[in-house]
């Protein structure tokens, strides 16, 4: 069994100060959720760049973020572009659980097992947004571990994000896979949600502004 996993962030936490709340706690500016943090607040043992197979959509409206957020499709919609780029971050299966039930608006109590998720390649805990688990492949011998929507890209209403969303987005990916603005609207202009939806422009003006997030203590 192992004992460690990557988490592979693909939404606003590829943004580490966005991430860090959920491991230490506390309320990121802009909303009013106060996050408990994990039981282990230990840091990850290491970070790295994930490119995952599937697409990235948006949909749902977030009461947190005031619209779409992005969700994770392990088989895409037709004509969907595919690759998702992501943020690995090596925690402990306990530290993982946690995340997990922070993202399900519970606070961290129960531990997480993954050999369910490991054997099926995916996990349905529940209706909700971000309470299926896939195993998204191996990178250094460890598992690979996201969550997303049980939704069917056949079937999902799209929904625009908002400027604050995507700004956490692209510093995420620039923080995580160096990429360039010009890159990042390349990415981002054809995703499902952002298609028709957002000019480029408008994206490389939210990448200009950033986010002005800090990291909790």
């Amino acid at each position: 069994m192992t004992d460690r996993v990557w988490y592979a962030a693909y939404g606003s936490n590829l943004h580490s100060a966005r991430f860090a709340y959920y491991r230490a706690g506390g309320t990121p500016p802009g909303t009013d959720h106060a996050y408990p943090g994990f039981r282990d607040r230990t840091p990850p043992a290491a970070i790295q760049p994930l490119t995952l197979p599937g697409s990235l959509y948006f949909a749902w409206q977030s009461p947190v973020w005031t619209g779409g957020v992005g969700f994770y499709a392990v088989r895409p919609g037709a004509g969907w572009p595919i690759g998702v780029a992501a943020r690995g971050y090596l925690l402990t299966v306990g530290q993982f659980g946690d995340l997990l039930a922070q993202e399900m608006y519970l606070a961290p109590a129960a531990d997480f097992d993954p050999a369910p998720v490991l054997a099926a390649g995916t996990l349905r805990l529940g209706p909700g947004r971000y309470e299926t688990v896939v195993h998204a492949g191996t990178s250094a011998g460890y598992p690979v571990l996201t969550f997303t929507s049980p939704w069917h890209p056949e079937t999902v209403a799209l929904r625009r994000p908002s400027a604050r969303y995507l700004a956490m987005i692209g510093t995420g990916l620039r923080e995580s896979h160096g990429w360039a603005d010009e890159r990042i609207v390349e990415y981002l202009r054809v995703l499902p949600g952002i298609a028709g939806r957002w000019n480029e422009a408008d994206l490389r003006a939210v990448l200009r502004a950033g986010t002005g997030l800090e990291r909790p203590g």
